[in-house]
């Protein structure tokens, strides 16, 4: 079972089981969270699913491809860990990831 933990805009942590394949925003919002908006479905064309990837996890994951850092350079809140989770495909590989909902932009 591949695990990811996620931080809650109000501080809780919750450990959601993720499906290999899916996208860290579709587990996200299939594990009943519902703070990522995710307005273009996944489609990397908007904003919405922005999170931040917990800086001991940031080397497990393969850099923003350019569509992604155009995106999240237009946002309010972004940081050197910031993705867009729609982007983030879950693997055994990536157990145990931890990533933050960013700020509502």
């Amino acid at each position: 079972m591949t695990t990811l933990t996620v931080i809650l805009r109000t501080g809780e942590e919750r450990a959601i089981e993720a499906k290999t394949g899916v996208s860290a925003m579709e587990t996200i919002r299939d594990g009943g969270i519902d703070e990522i908006m995710a307005i273009c479905g996944g489609c990397c064309s908007c904003a919405t699913c922005h999170v931040y990837v917990a800086e001991e996890d940031w080397g497990r994951l393969s850099p923003p491809g350019p569509d992604e850092a155009g995106l999240l350079e237009f946002s309010e809140h972004p940081t050197p860990f910031s993705r867009l989770s729609c982007q983030i495909k879950m693997s055994p590989a990536l157990d145990g990831l931890k990533v933050t909902i960013a700020p509502e932009d």
